[in-house]
């Protein structure tokens, strides 16, 4: 089962990335970069992506995986949720826009049955330790983002910060 485990990683790729209002770039702005990156990680065998879910980068780059996935069915994407229904204090539009991701997902881990304040974070460790390359957008400063670099950093998984030179 590890063997299995560890050769599906080499193929995975996942997302971190901050809220939309701690982004210094716009949405259109975000996904053409993510485009770019997705499209040369597919170029170099990576075929399932897992998103977080969060507001902002999380759901644009499964936006941008979707639109993939329409042209190739190889892709997959996986959601990993931090707990069920996290999305529900939302306003009504973010709200429709996650569930449309969810309804056309490959697959739906909700990593933690309650909440805790620890259950975004073990979210985004299961999303690394599943991975062989991380997609991040960090501008800087403390949080989550910058947590879930550290831990892929540690566990040795690559980052690929597509806000790199971007100011």
């Amino acid at each position: 089962m590890k063997q299995n485990m560890d050769s599906k990683r080499l193929h995975r790729a996942c997302f971190t990335g901050h809220r939309p209002e701690k982004m210094n770039m716009s949405e259109r702005e975000i996904k053409k970069l993510l485009r770019s990156v997705i499209t040369k990680s597919i170029e170099e065998g990576y075929t399932t992506y897992i998103s977080g879910m969060a507001r902002g980068f999380d759901l644009w780059a499964a936006d941008v995986v979707l639109e993939a996935k329409e042209r190739n069915s190889d892709i997959h994407l996986i959601c990993a949720l931090p707990i069920k229904d996290f999305e529900r204090m939302w306003p009504p539009a973010e709200q429709k826009h996650y569930r449309d991701i969810l309804s056309k997902a490959d697959y739906i881990k909700v990593v933690s049955e309650h909440y805790s304040r620890s259950c975004f974070q073990l979210r985004n460790m299961y999303m690394v330790d599943r991975a062989a390359r991380v997609i991040a957008a960090y501008n800087g400063g403390a949080g989550g983002t910058l947590n879930t670099i550290n831990y892929a950093k540690k566990n040795n998984v690559e980052v690929i910060n597509i806000l790199q030179g971007c100011k």
